[in-house]
């Protein structure tokens, strides 16, 4: 009988800060597939492969990183943890912090949250405030609480949040056998831009690979403050979960762009939704809209002659599609998708389906 995946915590003790008195709290998170994904291969002449994190318990990456720090609250005494959220964030916390048995409260941006994510949020039981304002404001009133008031913080500026999510990197240098030329990641609060960062940088120093992959994070243009090089009081873009305008990881992301020869750029909207249905049509892997920046980055940054023939490629997509469905019911002009009324009638559905009776 094979082995059953137990965890990042427990398939990674030995890179980790966890120790015998550290309470294992975990859904079974990571081992999430790396696809080869043949229609980007033969768009851009690379080899191209998907991290596909959606796979995750609550649909996201921020598993990875929620299962260390909800395990190190609980360590630490902590019976509530406080989180900013555009949505996968307050989903994952809810999860775990239930899973522990203790209370979540999450702060999300009024009417900048997508209803699958809010679902879960409250499904879990989180204590679920809508702040007037956007995730910003969010974080920074949790921050304050946490200094302030007996919870535990579980966004990235958390360092055991940073530390779970390192663990990607391992797995695709596992699968690999080395670390790709490329890695590309959507960036919304840079902190997966750090975290698979520094797992290459400990596989390098392991001796379990040969070189650091140049890391290439993307923004929406309406929400690109480290493209721009200031803080956006008001980030617009549909990809929700990167509408985020003071980055918490910002300086350990640029310090990581250095060191690796990485980049970071914007892409709009248009080419977000464009990307996204080139993911869910052509390589059968269905994400929520910023995950799909991944994918519009890749394309591109090889238009732009900057991804050599042949060179391996890693994309993290970040979330399920499941999280934000709506953006797969539009067509490319923006109406929304019909379907096909037909009769009972098996000829007719035939015809319709271009069929020849054999």
């Amino acid at each position: 009988m094979a082995n059953q995946w137990r965890g990042v915590l427990r398939e990674y003790a030995d890179r980790l800060d966890i120790s015998d008195a550290t309470p294992i709290v975990t859904l079974g998170e990571g081992g999430t597939p790396l696809i080869p994904a043949a229609a980007l291969s033969a768009r851009t002449g690379a080899r191209v492969y998907v991290k596909f994190e959606g796979m995750n318990p609550t649909g996201s990456f921020k598993d990875r990183g929620m299962t260390m720090a909800v395990s190190k609250a609980v360590e630490a005494g902590a019976k509530a943890v406080i989180c900013a959220s555009t949505g996968n964030t307050s989903a994952s916390a809810a999860a775990y912090a239930t899973h522990a048995g203790i209370t979540a409260a999450v702060l999300v941006p009024e009417g900048k949250i997508a209803m699958g994510k809010l679902a879960q949020a409250i499904a879990h039981n989180a204590q679920l405030l809508q702040v007037q304002g956007n995730f910003d404001d969010c974080l920074d009133i949790a921050r304050d609480l946490a200094n302030n008031y007996p919870v535990h913080l579980v966004n990235s500026v958390n360092n055991d949040r940073i530390e779970g999510q390192k663990t990607a990197a391992f797995e695709v240098v596992e699968v690999l056998g080395d670390a790709p030329d490329f890695h590309i990641v959507p960036v919304g609060n840079a902190g997966n831009y750090t975290a698979y960062f520094r797992g290459y940088s400990e596989e390098l120093a392991r001796g379990e690979s040969t070189k650091l992959p140049r890391m290439f994070g993307f923004q929406a243009t309406g929400s690109a403050p480290i493209v721009l090089g200031h803080v956006v009081k008001d980030p617009d873009t549909i990809a929700s979960a990167i509408r985020i305008g003071n980055p918490a990881s910002w300086e350990l992301a640029t310090a990581a762009r250095e060191v690796s020869d990485g980049y970071f750029g914007a892409i709009s909207d248009e080419k977000i939704l464009e990307a996204h249905r080139i993911l869910s049509a052509e390589v059968g892997i269905f994400v929520e809209p910023a995950s799909a920046i991944s994918v519009a980055g890749l394309l591109e940054r090889s238009e732009a002659g900057m991804i050599p023939r042949d060179s391996v490629v890693v994309l993290t997509v970040t979330g399920h599609g499941l999280k934000d469905p709506q953006w797969a019911l539009r067509t490319a002009d923006g109406s929304d998708v019909k379907p096909t009324i037909v009769p009972v009638d098996t000829a007719q559905i035939a015809d319709v389906l271009g069929l020849i009776r054999t």
